[in-house]
């Protein structure tokens, strides 16, 4: 088996090819604001056949320097900045929409570990969730149960993330 056919990661296959089927069938299109993620929520879109139809575009906004750069963030945001909160994503995320005109942005930030903070969203395993849409932005927040396991929590952030997205896409969220 080629090093290709490990991609995407096999927890996320079965969400991103569903949320593709359905941005398909709808003719709608999806951008990413991602964190702690790293890319890939936005890789595991790409590697689905037909993604140029859906796709708008994506970032990595994983330093605070490149949210001011790409995401509207200021010098103030910085100063009050006490980790990921949905309120955050929400607003990375409905900014990001604006920029690239798709149907749906998704948000993701969180504390993948395998250190963290006392607080709750710097705890490793925790994770804020957005997805903007012209209707408004639906937010959720959870823990992975993965502790300080850095790519286990980055996988799940993006599954969560995309069926955050899923639930969305088919009315089952609540604004």
């Amino acid at each position: 088996m080629s090093a290709a056919k490990e991609f995407p990661p096999e927890k996320v296959r079965a969400i991103v090819s569903e949320v593709a089927s359905l941005l398909k069938e709808r003719k709608e299109s999806v951008s990413v604001a991602e964190t702690a993620a790293g890319g890939i929520i936005s890789a595991s879109l790409l590697s689905t056949p037909g993604a140029s139809g859906f796709y708008k575009g994506g970032l990595t906004l994983y330093t605070l320097e490149s949210r001011i750069a790409f995401a509207g963030w200021t010098d103030e945001n910085i100063k009050v900045y006490k980790g990921p909160t949905t309120d955050i994503v929400a607003g990375l995320a409905t900014n990001v929409r604006a920029k690239l005109g798709s149907t749906y942005t998704i948000c993701e930030s969180g504390t993948a570990g395998p250190t963290g903070g006392n607080m709750p969203n710097r705890t490793p395993g925790y994770v804020a969730l957005a997805v903007a849409t012209e209707s408004g932005t639906y937010k959720r927040e959870l823990s992975t149960g993965l502790g300080g396991d850095r790519e286990g929590n980055m996988i799940a952030f993006a599954v969560e993330a995309l069926k955050l997205l899923r639930d969305v896409i088919k009315g089952d969220a609540k604004l």
